[in-house]
């Protein structure tokens, strides 16, 4: 059997860039300043932290309703308790290995609601191209909002609108010509890629094909909120973060999402990411490490407790399967 080293790198690098912010982590503070994120954890307000994680879980059944409607134009309904249990499974299996839950949570109905694979994952794909446009539309709120600070880390001088608008106008024309001449190509990862394009594509127009669009819509926006108030929540449960405005919150929850890309789960660099950005909004470097690693462990508890749990009982309920 030939051993496939590209794959098997490319499962390794996730983990390693984990595993490296957390070193990079700790030989950037001293002594002093451990104790003190010690000491911010160890006195954290975890009422709020606890709200936090009760907001996570809910936003994560919502999602499993939300999955229930894109499977019903295609002639499938799953059990709900299913669709819940292999929502969680997914999201601890994502530990493992990035995008493995996806992938998981499609075999789970394929084995308990003979739902096809191809079917259930190719509404996980699109579901997950939605999530993208519209974490895509919360950072480009973000920059708005925060434009003085990136205005400032770009050294530009002088803002003007007219050449920002012909640079974006022929940005767009070239982007058009790349993804023409991109079609063409044989590529396997470029297939891949303009296959996911395609799936973000349908994503939009399966909304249409519903029956309950505004029930859809509005599970949508109900999941992304309660992300977005997962995360202020642990503003409250450290004193030096509490009077922080909602700016530097988007900007480091948006940047922090994109952290989970990087590595399985986020592991290592989603608190180091959280802690940059809230640094420049004069937040100590030990409190702004608290912050991130309360959110990150705290929503990785959740994870690690209903996934282990919903592998338990997954196939007790199911046992006529």
């Amino acid at each position: 059997m030939k051993i496939n080293y590209k794959k098997i790198l490319a499962n390794l690098i996730p983990i390693l860039i984990g595993l490296f912010f957390i070193y990079f982590s700790y030989i950037n503070t001293t002594i002093n300043e451990r104790n003190e994120i010690y000491r911010n954890l160890k006195n954290a307000d975890y009422i709020y932290v606890i709200l936090s994680v009760f907001i996570g879980f809910i936003s994560h059944i919502i999602r499993a309703f939300r999955w229930k409607l894109m499977l019903n134009p295609l002639g499938y309904s799953p059990k709900t308790h299913n669709s819940i249990l292999a929502v969680f499974i997914g999201y601890l299996s994502n530990y493992a290995l990035p995008r493995l839950g996806d992938v998981i949570r499609a075999t789970v109905l394929a084995k308990y609601e003979s739902i096809p694979f191809n079917k259930s994952f190719g509404t996980i794909v699109i579901e997950r191209a939605i999530d993208l446009f519209l974490l895509s539309l919360l950072i480009i709120v973000a920059m708005i909002l925060n434009f003085e600070l990136i205005h400032s880390h770009l050294h530009i001088e002088k803002w003007n609108p007219l050449l920002f608008f012909i640079i974006l106008f022929f940005s767009l024309i070239l982007g058009y010509k790349l993804f023409s001449h991109l079609k063409t190509s044989k590529k396997n990862s470029i297939i891949k890629l303009l296959k996911f394009l395609e799936g973000f594509k349908e994503g939009f127009l399966i909304i249409f094909k519903m029956d309950k669009k505004i029930t859809y819509l509005i599970q949508t926006l109900l999941i992304w909120s309660m992300y977005l108030g997962m995360f202020i929540l642990i503003k409250w449960s450290i004193p030096e973060t509490t009077s922080l405005s909602i700016e530097p919150l988007i900007l480091a929850f948006v940047i922090g999402s994109l952290s989970f890309f990087a590595s399985n789960g986020g592991i290592g660099i989603y608190p180091y990411v959280i802690s940059l950005v809230l640094i420049n909004y004069g937040v100590s470097k030990e409190s702004s490490l608290a912050f991130g690693w309360i959110m990150w462990t705290s929503q990785s508890l959740m994870f690690l407790i209903c996934g282990s749990l919903s592998f338990f009982i997954l196939p007790l309920i199911n046992k006529n399967n």
